[in-house]
């Protein structure tokens, strides 16, 4: 009985105070909108008079965050003091991810390139038809085709190795240890230590190497199809591991009576793995696929150090076409207007291929 009226209690908080904090977080909401406003236009040249920054902006933000703290207590009571421990990592994400990507749409639509001295001007969709006709783009969109590709290839590697290091053998410890050293240096370490010295053209000892086995000319960043299997074998030493350590950690947690069972019923090692291991390592190497596939999107450094995206745009991938945009040409509405297209090509894409594992997964479970 206490435990209904308990629950039947009403509210102790006045209504004049959940006014006030609504009216609180509301004027504080508006105000905000407003600055931002007035500061984009006065950004896009459409008002008369100048901001010098937008320090203005940032002061609104921080009073709005102040007041919707503070407005959550008067509503709320105590259920908003402990909503307060949940605002500082929603003001972050605002400030960090939300913010950002919405002024990067404002500067997309702008023609501001920094070495002219014209500034920054609104030139409208010209951006976005100047990245539809342009091939480039196209070309870097492709070779993240191929890139992306490369994934499953590297799964089927890792889980081989995986397979080999969860086994009984000799110096496992070792291996494993070893399989586990490519993961420890940076892509950029690793573009310069193997892609500019032990495959250099000239002195390199990998190109010597294959000079004494018959390769004339072991030039592995110049002919386009050879540079792009050598940015995917570079990219694969560095990410090898990342994935061997989720397969090998999915193998080991493995039921292991299940395994002795079909040994006892006499079941190859092939057919034990074909419906035994692999059926029961189905959401361990989905779960692989995917997370490298979304490491794989943002492929970059180790084209930047080794090819620049060369020869011709070979093995440019779009994040690092997108840095050369900003790099070189020192195009920011440009660069950034290919930046926001791929992002929305990422989320459509990454949107697609959860919802297609999704239902593959509950096929299989069913």
């Amino acid at each position: 009985m206490s435990h209904t009226a308990t629950f039947a209690r009403p509210s102790l908080i006045p209504e004049g105070r959940k006014s006030a904090g609504r009216a609180l977080i509301w004027v504080t909401t508006v105000v905000l909108l407003g600055v931002l406003l007035v500061q984009g236009l006065d950004a896009a040249g459409l008002l008369g008079f100048e901001f010098k920054d937008w320090r203005p902006s940032l002061y609104a933000y921080l009073v709005w965050a102040v007041a919707l703290g503070t407005g959550q207590v008067m509503i709320r009571g105590e259920a908003g003091q402990k909503a307060l421990f949940l605002l500082p990592a929603l003001l972050f994400t605002i400030a960090m991810v939300v913010f950002p990507t919405v002024f990067g749409l404002y500067i997309a639509f702008t023609d501001w390139n920094l070495s002219s001295f014209e500034g920054q001007k609104f030139n409208g969709l010209d951006n976005l038809r100047t990245l539809i006709k342009d091939p480039y783009f196209w070309n870097s969109l492709r070779n993240m085709t191929y890139y992306v590709l490369s994934v499953f290839v590297q799964y089927a590697l890792a889980f081989g190795l995986a397979l080999l290091l969860n086994a009984d053998i000799r110096a496992r410890k070792f291996f494993r240890v070893a399989f586990l050293l490519p993961f420890m240096l940076s892509p950029v370490a690793v573009s310069w230590m193997i892609g500019k010295s032990l495959m250099e053209f000239r002195f390199g000892p990998v190109a010597t190497l294959m000079r004494h086995i018959g390769w004339d000319n072991p030039a592995f960043f110049t002919t386009p199809w050879i540079a792009r299997f050598s940015i995917m074998a570079l990219d694969a030493w560095v990410w090898l591991p990342f994935m061997i350590i989720l397969i090998l950690a999915g193998l080991q947690a493995m039921p292991k009576d299940i395994q002795e069972a079909a040994k006892v019923d006499g079941a190859s090692g092939w057919a034990s793995f074909w419906n035994i291991t692999f059926p029961l390592m189905l959401p361990v190497s989905v779960t692989t696929i995917v997370l490298r596939i979304i490491f794989q999107l943002k492929l970059a450094d180790i084209v930047i150090n080794t090819t620049s995206g060369g020869p011709g745009g070979a093995t440019d991938t779009v994040s690092s076409f997108i840095f050369r945009e900003y790099r070189d040409r020192s195009n920011v509405g440009y660069g950034t207007m290919i930046a926001e297209v791929y992002l929305i090509i990422i989320i459509v894409f990454i949107t697609v291929l959860l919802n297609l594992v999704g239902r593959f997964m509950r096929r299989e479970a069913a």
